[in-house]
């Protein structure tokens, strides 16, 4: 604003020197014009000179002061297509970092939605679970592990036994119709006892009944049939109103007719899996078969049979093939039993 106004103050004053040059001149040109005064080739000879020179030093400096001016202008033009260039270039930038935001927010509201959506599942087939275990508990069909013979096992075969009533309670968690599982004579400063605990996550937790009581006093003994591979007459079917009772022995240390004397003793009726009536030896290197199972596996032939009524699934689900024994109807070349 200031430079404006110089440049009007000097213009003003060159305008107010223009005039009063040009009036000088005009008085000399009539006055030449009066005394006659020409030049040889018959035009007006100018008597000063100063009144042109000043004149074009006034266009002169106008001119400049013109190309100073656009110089600024066009300056000042720059400056503002830079700042423009400059504002579109930050809000680009803006623009991108939120959209990368809005990208990254939307992915973790889908993780926290999948967690959520998993998490929901877990509860939900844990709640389907328990009340299962619970409606078995109820009313389901009962078994039970008889814990009576520690006093045969060694320290690694109770371990082992620890182990398989792990797995026998997660098979029994899985089942479409779970059985109600006792665990009797389980004492709670018995090895045993302190295995399970530590061994078995959550095992204060399970539900399934456990107690120091026997058997024997629990059930009716006409209503008790008992597993045992030593038993000469094979299951045939698996009964609702039947308890079964699994011996509490593993099979590391083959000590025959444990489980099937204490039965005896007791008067209740036995049975073994009918594993000779579905299947028959098969050769091996070692020549090894064997019909001892742990407590988990031939539960698990029970879960099965209960669920398909056929004893050839149950089978096939419950004995590994190492005890070397394989479907009659899969064996080409079957041993006679010796």
């Amino acid at each position: 604003m200031f430079l404006t106004h110089v440049y009007m103050f000097v213009v003003y004053q060159l305008l107010v020197a223009f005039a009063e040059t040009f009036s000088s001149t005009s008085k000399q040109m009539e006055e030449q014009l009066r005394v006659g005064g020409c030049s040889p080739d018959g035009g007006f000879t100018i008597v000063n000179e100063a009144p042109v020179a000043d004149l074009l030093e006034f266009l002169h400096i106008d001119v400049e002061l013109e190309h100073a001016r656009d110089d600024r202008e066009e300056s000042a033009r720059s400056k503002n297509v830079m700042r423009k260039q400059r504002n579109w270039e930050r809000r680009l930038e803006v623009k991108k970092s939120k959209r990368k935001e809005e990208k990254l927010r939307k992915k973790l509201n889908r993780q926290d939605k999948d967690v959520s959506d998993a998490q929901l599942s877990k509860r939900v087939i844990k709640a389907i679970t328990k009340e299962r275990l619970e409606e078995a508990r109820a009313a389901g069909l009962r078994l039970c592990v008889d814990l009576s013979m520690t006093e045969h096992l060694t320290h690694k075969e109770i371990s082992r036994l620890a182990a398989q009533i792990r797995r026998l309670y997660g098979s029994n968690k899985k089942a479409l119709q779970p059985f109600h599982v006792f665990l009797t004579e389980l004492q709670e400063d018995s090895l045993l006892y302190k295995e399970c605990v530590r061994m078995n996550d959550g095992f204060m937790h399970y539900l399934i009944d456990v107690t120091e009581e026997s058997w024997f006093h629990l059930f009716p003994s006409e209503d008790v049939i008992y597993l045992t591979p030593d038993a000469s007459e094979a299951l045939e079917s698996v009964e609702e109103d039947k308890i079964y009772i699994l011996g509490g022995l593993v099979d590391e240390t083959i000590q025959k007719k444990i489980s099937y004397t204490k039965a005896k003793e007791l008067g209740v009726r036995t049975a073994r899996l009918p594993i000779d009536e579905y299947m028959v030896k098969k050769k091996n290197p070692k020549n090894f078969h064997s019909k001892i199972l742990a407590i988990n596996q031939v539960f698990d032939i029970l879960l099965t049979f209960r669920d398909t009524r056929d004893w050839t699934k149950a089978l096939m689900a419950g004995i590994p093939p190492g005890k070397g024994f394989v479907l009659a109807s899969a064996a080409s070349k079957p041993l006679e039993e010796t």
